[in-house]
């Protein structure tokens, strides 16, 4: 009991203010009833990103549609039906006319931005603080809209994934998230990309939990689904919902099928590593050539655009010739040259430097080798009845797993495109086995190999040896054991904390205030008028040294309900030195395995 008389004099307090004792009434209701934590926020973040990011695809998307057509003159969307308008001229001229412009606008972010900043996402979460460049990274979803828009033979999820992660880097620095927690809401941001392009929220979110963080702890992965679910329906409600490739229902006749399923797996994952081969030795050979990169990417341009004056089916992304693929509508010795004349345009787009994705080239590839495979496979045995565009459909998948190194998202991601059931059985055995086969001859990814050049692997190394002072937040609100409830009351509606810190004029931790312990106080004014910090808090509140191991952290967190618990500089002084959340903890423990990998698909302007 406070005795108030004592109380009153030693605090001369100023009353709280009507309104900001209404708003603490309601910051308790709303903690009874909710009961809000850190991952229930980061949650909420996550669907802010999500929202956001889905808003930026829709836009670029826009923009692209707006480019091409002032381009091309053709105000088609679709980039493979408005080249075959074109004339012969225009096919020709109109890639090296986006190649130059694109070369030219990241020529001129590289001059007027010369300071060290990374616009790579994945080198952002793996190995960064999650900053990511924003004048940069707008620098190359510019460059990768003029690519994409002339007939670059590369996918938009880059640009896509970019714009996306940019939002949620520049959210976290302004709401002063600590690292982990913005590199976690980055990958939200990547997620929601990947999500958005492809209208697959499953995937997305297998995407950034299996590729870049390598880790599928729940801390991790559900905020990435969040954000994957909400940029889902947020396209969904303007673009509608219908699978992203139009195919026919997929029927295994019999289990004997599977044989040639897992047969295709095998060859998928033996030609992959060749293909990330050609890549990587295409981008060196352009590399050779001692030109600005507008040059280059103006002859990359080039290569394209010859080839489509005879066949306009490589520009683009290659979406509407899989479409055409899964419907069967291909002769397969038509498709054998357009297979071949695409991957030298993919390579010719990719190796001179162009931004964006290979990730829909990549669907291209594995699709039109399927449907060969499965064509020869009907020529051989007729009386077999395999359906070519069922096999196109399996390698889609194969291949896309044999290239990322990531099976489970490669089925969930083809899945998720047609929203066929039955395939799944065939799918799930191509893409392992391709995966392993792949894995054998090429350890490395299509996604490895950037980052391994900038120092990945020194991430995990550093969480090995990892304790909390590393990942506590430095100088936490705390009040002294003096003031009265005005401070403490406008200190827990400015921070929406659920404890507040009470250190005396040494920073000596002396306990903690509860929210929940001032209920009494804001019932009664004449008391709330009179009490202080010190008769509230509670002296017995758990506490972590600042060279705690995690392990050690994670065990007193086990006995603790709340979502912070102060840092202290020893047992000794205890002074208050920083706070660290549960969240942090949680995220820094489920990375401490992973593995890092690179950024390579989306490439980096900077």
């Amino acid at each position: 009991m406070i005795d108030v008389k004592s109380v009153a004099t030693r605090a001369s307090n100023i009353p709280l203010r009507p309104v900001w004792l209404r708003g603490l009434k309601f910051w308790v209701w709303l903690t009874d009833v909710i009961h809000p934590d850190e991952f229930q926020v980061t949650l909420f973040w996550a669907g802010v990103i999500g929202f956001a990011g889905a808003l930026s695809s829709l836009g670029f998307r826009a923009l692209a549609a707006l480019t091409h057509a002032a381009l091309t003159g053709d105000p088609t969307p679709r980039m493979v039906e408005s080249f075959e308008h074109l004339p012969l001229w225009q096919r020709l001229v109109t890639p090296v006319v986006g190649g130059l412009v694109a070369g030219l606008i990241i020529f001129l972010g590289r001059r007027f931005h010369r300071h060290v900043a990374t616009t790579d996402y994945m080198e952002a979460i793996v190995l960064g603080n999650g900053r990511i460049s924003a004048r940069l990274s707008l620098v190359k979803s510019a460059s990768a809209m003029f690519t994409i828009a002339s007939g670059g033979s590369i996918g938009r999820e880059g640009p896509l994934v970019q714009l996306s992660s940019l939002i949620a880097s520049l959210l976290g620095r302004i709401r002063k998230w600590s690292t982990l927690r913005l590199r976690l809401l980055v990958g939200c941001g990547a997620a929601a990309g990947i999500a958005s392009a492809y209208n697959a929220p499953i995937a997305g979110a297998l995407f950034v939990a299996e590729i870049v963080l390598g880790s599928l702890a729940m801390d991790i992965f559900g905020p990435l689904v969040f954000a994957s679910v909400i940029a889902t329906l947020t396209v969904r409600g303007f673009n509608g919902g219908t699978p992203l490739y139009d195919i026919r229902p997929f029927k295994l006749n019999a289990s004997w099928e599977i044989g040639p399923y897992l047969l295709l797996g095998l060859a998928a994952g033996i030609v992959a590593p060749f293909f990330l081969r050609l890549l990587e030795q295409s981008e060196r050979l352009f590399c050779r050539i001692r030109l600005p990169i507008y040059a280059r990417m103006g002859m990359g341009g080039l290569v394209v655009g010859a080839i489509a004056t005879f066949h306009p089916e490589v520009c683009g992304n290659g979406y509407a010739a899989v479409n055409a693929i899964l419907r069967g509508e291909w002769f397969w010795q038509t498709l054998a040259i357009v297979l071949l004349l695409k991957v030298i345009a993919t390579a010719a787009t990719f190796g001179s430097g162009a931004v964006g994705g290979v990730f829909t080239p990549t669907l291209f590839v594995g699709a039109s080798g399927g449907y060969l495979f499965g064509a020869v496979f009907h020529s051989i045995f007729p009386g077999a009845g395999l359906n070519p565009s069922a096999c196109a459909l399996v390698g889609m998948g194969a291949f896309l797993a044999g290239t990322t190194h990531a099976p489970v998202m490669a089925i969930m991601m083809i899945f998720e495109l047609t929203l066929d059931y039955q395939i799944i059985l065939p799918l799930m055995l191509a893409c392992v086995v391709a995966y392993y086969t792949a894995a054998r001859i090429e350890p490395r990814s299509i996604y490895s190999e950037s980052v391994k050049r900038k120092g990945g692997g020194r991430f995990s190394a550093r969480l090995v040896d990892v304790n909390v002072g590393d990942l506590m937040k430095r100088d936490p609100v705390a009040v002294r054991p003096s003031d009265g409830f005005t401070v403490i009351g406008q200190k827990f509606l400015a921070n929406r904390f659920t404890y507040l810190y009470v250190a005396d004029s040494d920073k000596r931790f002396l306990g903690a205030i509860s929210l929940h312990d001032i209920k009494n106080s804001l019932q009664d004014p004449a008391l709330a008028n009179v009490v202080i910090a010190e008769d509230l808090m509670q002296q017995e509140f758990p506490s972590i040294a600042v060279d705690t191991p995690l392990s050690e952290a994670l065990s007193v967190f086990g006995h603790h309900t709340g979502e912070r618990l102060p840092v202290v500089s020893d047992t000794t002084e205890r002074r208050l030195v920083g706070s660290l959340s549960k969240t942090d903890l949680m995220l820094a423990l489920a990375s401490a395995g992973q593995k890092p990998l690179g950024a390579k698909a989306v490439r980096g302007a900077a």
